[in-house]
């Protein structure tokens, strides 16, 4: 197993254990937007997030939203609205302003 798959692994086991720690994490990623690379940390801190709650299937579901848009918004590549991360967020039992 990579470094990289064993720390996302040990991330998303963390979110799913502890409610506060998702919150903290997100909020985390969320505080360093502004940063460099802090665009990309925020994309994979929502991925973490929403593997922990379910994966991008079920997220997608709760969400609204087909699995295929949300994969696409949440690559490192991805530039979602505001919209979809609200809903997002949303759909894993946060609420967006709680993380900012």
């Amino acid at each position: 197993m990579s470094r990289s798959r064993s720390h996302d692994e040990t991330v998303i086991k963390m979110i799913r254990d502890d409610p506060g720690f998702a919150e903290a994490y997100l909020h985390s990623a969320f505080a360093e937007l502004d940063e460099e690379g802090g665009e990309t940390g925020f994309l994979l801190a929502l991925r973490h997030l929403v593997e922990a709650k379910g994966g991008m299937s079920t997220v997608a579901d709760q969400a609204g939203l087909s699995r295929e848009s949300l994969y696409r918004a949440l690559s490192p590549n991805g530039n979602p609205t505001l919209r979809t991360m609200k809903r997002v967020v949303h759909a894993t039992g946060l609420k967006f302003g709680a993380i900012a």
